[in-house]
């Protein structure tokens, strides 16, 4: 538990300063924006006749739904910047609503007064409505200090940075030191977020300038202390980099110069096990060998690849039978070298995205049953489904029954009656073994497969495709030789029963993705194995 511990410490400069910095920035914009439209709105009933219910209309569109189409308006950019632009639309709300609420229930007779003694609308704005207005005004900005701080945990699906990364993390690899550590400061956040500006909207309620003193500096102090952490420690990394590349640079006698020294890289991950191995395996290999490496985890698979193909990350694992549904849009079957090789000619063809080769083992989806199941219904293959599928139900993660490789298998095999249920991956196997649902999809490296007793149906028809693991470079990386040449020595390492033993260390023993990577990567290359 302490060395687990002391990981979730080692990355929180990282997450909570990214956590701090996007919610906070979106929340100034929404501040920006939504008080004055507000102020607009409370003397126009056309204009709030029309901004009010396109404020209302955002908030009701799902949090995640309005990142990920951050993403597809932003061709495939993904990081800050989505993220940012999501959540400014999600702070709009409640600042503007209680902005126009807050100027139009202000006593009449007190506008009335302001006029009588001269005062111009910008006078009786500054001095009048906005003073009194101002506890409603502050009420709407806690509401949606509370909202984006909250949602901004679910920007880690789209890169960005945030402590939703311990959570979404924590979830897969069922580790729940990370879950409580993700859980616990946003709440701290939160609650100290809220109580700052209460006292600020107190202080404007009150008229007492200490209390807004008080709040402004609290304020600042959290903005300081969340991101000088992250600041420094990128800073240092940056010097170690600098000092490492100098060193290299000038190798004294008999010393070996580090082939990336110097150099940064950005690694991606989707949101499952293997991938968080694969990619602490790719961190290590590469910082052994001088790069500064940054991670991007817990990101869909047509996201990841959009990623990769506009540079924003450089480096990442994916699957040939992926690449052939999802991006290729393939609902044939092929041999897996031909496959391999069409995969390989597409990608650098269309999008200059560079497949240096195959690691060695092939994931592949597979359908699995409980054994006891399996014997009483007679099933051996998918094929079999087809006599019991009204009383079946099959699960599986959150993206698989909106993939080719699902409706190429419906179809067939004719398993359009199945009752279906997505669910976060982490839960699948929990929920077959408890007898919550008949059969569920799995990757074929999985140790829970043999550690829960479950059986790997057949593909009689080959409906689902070859999944070989192979290693992807984006165009700008594609360039880089001394990259490629580092990489090398990874491909055709890793065979499916050593891939199966790394994700055991995680799903089952309790170890963490960096604790799997270095057993992959000694049991690949020879780096890393302690004496």
């Amino acid at each position: 538990m302490w060395v687990s511990l002391q990981e979730q410490l080692d990355q929180l400069p990282q997450f909570l300063g990214g956590h701090l910095l996007l919610s906070t920035s979106a929340l100034l914009i929404g501040i920006l924006v939504s008080i004055p439209l507000g102020i607009l709105s409370s003397r126009s009933k056309r204009l709030n006749a029309i901004v009010l219910p396109i404020a209302g209309l955002i908030q009701t569109i799902p949090s995640i739904a309005l990142l990920a189409l951050m993403v597809l308006i932003l061709s495939g950019r993904v990081g800050f910047l989505p993220a940012f632009l999501a959540l400014s639309l999600y702070s709009v709300l409640p600042i503007l609503r209680n902005t126009v609420t807050g100027i139009t229930q202000i006593d009449p007779a007190m506008v009335e007064a302001a006029t009588s003694l001269g005062m111009t609308d910008w006078q009786k704005l500054i001095r009048i409505e906005l003073p009194l207005a101002a506890p409603v005004i502050f009420a709407g900005i806690r509401t949606s200090t509370i909202w984006v701080v909250g949602t901004t945990t679910l920007s880690t699906p789209v890169g960005a940075p945030s402590l939703g990364n311990y959570i979404f993390s924590g979830l897969q690899t069922r580790n729940s030191v990370s879950v409580i550590f993700g859980c616990v400061f946003v709440a701290l956040l939160t609650i100290l977020l809220d109580q700052l500006i209460r006292l600020a909207e107190q202080a404007a309620r009150e008229r007492r300038k200490p209390l807004a003193w008080i709040s402004g500096l609290g304020l600042l102090a959290v903005l300081i202390g969340g991101l000088t952490p992250m600041t420094i420690k990128l800073i240092a990394s940056s010097t170690m980099v600098s000092q490492f590349s100098e060193q290299v640079s000038r190798p004294e006698s008999g010393s070996q110069q580090a082939r990336l020294a110097g150099m940064n890289f950005t690694v991606g991950a989707k949101a499952f096990t293997e991938q968080f191995v694969l990619s602490e395996l790719l961190k290590n290999h590469l910082e052994m060998n001088g790069a500064a490496i940054e991670m991007i985890q817990n990101m869909g698979s047509t996201i990841l690849f959009d990623a990769l193909r506009n540079n924003q990350v450089d480096i990442y694992v994916d699957y040939s039978g992926t690449i052939w549904a999802t991006i290729m849009k393939r609902s044939d079957t092929i041999e897996r070298n031909a496959m391999f090789i069409e995969v390989a000619s597409y990608l650098k063809e269309k999008y200059g995205v560079l497949v240096l080769g195959r690691l060695g083992f092939e994931n592949a989806y597979g359908f699995v049953m409980r054994r006891d199941q399996v014997r009483r219904l007679g099933i051996r293959s998918i094929s079999d489904l087809v006599a019991h599928s009204d009383r079946l139900s099959i699960g599986s993660d959150l993206e698989f029954f909106s993939r080719p490789e699902w409706i190429q298998v419906r179809d067939v095999y004719g398993l359009s009656s199945l009752s279906t249920r997505s669910m976060d991956s982490t839960f699948l196997y929990d929920a077959i073994k408890d007898e919550k649902l008949d059969i569920i999809s799995a990757n074929t490296t999985d140790g829970r497969i043999a550690a829960y007793d479950l059986i790997v149906l057949r593909d009689p028809a080959q409906a689902l495709p070859p999944y070989d693991a192979i290693l992807l470079l984006s165009p700008q990386a594609a360039r880089n030789n001394d990259l490629i040449d580092t990489l090398m020595p990874l491909l055709n390492r890793i065979d499916v029963e050593e891939m199966r033993a790394a994700n055991r260390i995680v799903d089952l023993d309790g170890g963490s993705p960096r604790q799997a990577a270095t057993f992959l990567l000694c049991a690949a290359t020879g780096e890393l194995c302690s004496d």
